[in-house]
């Protein structure tokens, strides 16, 4: 899925682990084999290329994740959105294709005009998914690494493992304890050196989901362009730097992380404030550190976040 996995146990069983940790590699090319645009055949290919055509068969997994990225679509008005695969090879952000170009602008007009979530219909009893418009694409991106991390600390639960960690890029959960406290995690400083954090706290039995701007990207005529696209738009979010989501669910917190960040901090902050058992911390593009209520005396603030373009 284009990033690293890495998975902790706290055993002192290394070989049941090792036997959990290979379950959860093969589960995860399972996963991929499903919903990842770049494997052919995948059931997102599937359905990507049946777009205005005709429903087709998708697995239960994929009809599942859908829907949940309806629910955050909905909780974000609309700013995560699935459907913003058609933008997909119009900015080049990733390693295999990265040139910093702008694309033509009427270009991106008439993609945009191809993002709706709503266009895409889930019908359970059939087992199908279809996009109602010719041209239409989705790409789980945004939510299908929090939904393989949920997969893994299913397993590794299942495999009788309570106290574990899954960091899979920016999505990490985190079980019970490490040794004799909580979990300890950072968050990266948006503009800092490489592992750099400004910010740390305590956690167990929840997940820990960053979405920013300084992973993929590029700087032209002093403007910053990262791969975190708004639907409105089309082109890449402003008003922030980095989101945290911290909640129960992976697949929640890597969909909402994007959707608040392209929100912006207000109205995203606003947003984590007004759903249950959901937090966050936001680093706008002013360099302003937000968090919210329930992590308040919680979160260790480190150091001022760098200042830089």
């Amino acid at each position: 899925m284009g990033t690293e996995l890495h998975l902790s146990v706290w055993t002192s069983e290394p070989r049941e682990a090792i036997d959990a940790f290979e379950q959860i590699t093969h589960e995860f090319n399972r996963l991929e084999g499903l919903m990842s645009n770049w494997r052919d055949g995948s059931d997102i290919q599937k359905l990507n290329a049946a777009a205005g055509k005709q429903p087709v068969p998708v697995a239960a997994e994929l009809r599942e994740l859908l829907k949940t990225a309806h629910q955050v679509s909905d909780w974000t008005n609309g700013k995560f959105d699935v459907t913003f695969g058609v933008m997909s090879g119009l900015w080049k952000f990733d390693y295999q294709n990265k040139d910093d170009s702008i694309p033509d602008r009427n270009e991106v007009a008439r993609r945009r005009k191809l993002i709706n979530y709503h266009d895409l219909k889930i019908d359970e009893q059939a087992g199908t998914a279809f996009l109602l418009r010719e041209g239409m694409a989705a790409n789980l991106g945004g939510i299908g690494k929090g939904y393989a991390v949920d997969r893994a600390r299913d397993i590794l639960r299942t495999s009788g493992f309570h106290d574990f960690m899954i960091q899979f890029g920016g999505d990490v959960y985190v079980s019970g304890h490490k040794g004799d406290r909580p979990w300890r995690l950072g968050i990266q400083d948006p503009r800092g050196p490489e592992d750099h954090i400004f910010a740390a706290m305590d956690l167990s039995d929840s997940t820990f989901s960053t979405s920013g701007d300084y992973e993929r990207f590029f700087i032209k005529d002093g403007r910053r362009y990262h791969h975190i696209i708004d639907p409105a738009t089309g082109d890449p979010s402003v008003g922030c730097r980095s989101v945290t989501i911290v909640t129960g669910s992976a697949t929640i917190a890597d969909g909402l992380s994007t959707g608040v960040f392209i929100m912006g901090p207000e109205s995203g902050m606003a947003l984590i404030e007004k759903l249950p058992e959901v937090e966050g911390v936001i680093v706008s593009s002013k360099n302003e550190v937000l968090v919210s209520s329930g992590l308040k005396g919680r979160l260790t603030i480190l150091a001022q976040p760098t200042d830089a373009p």
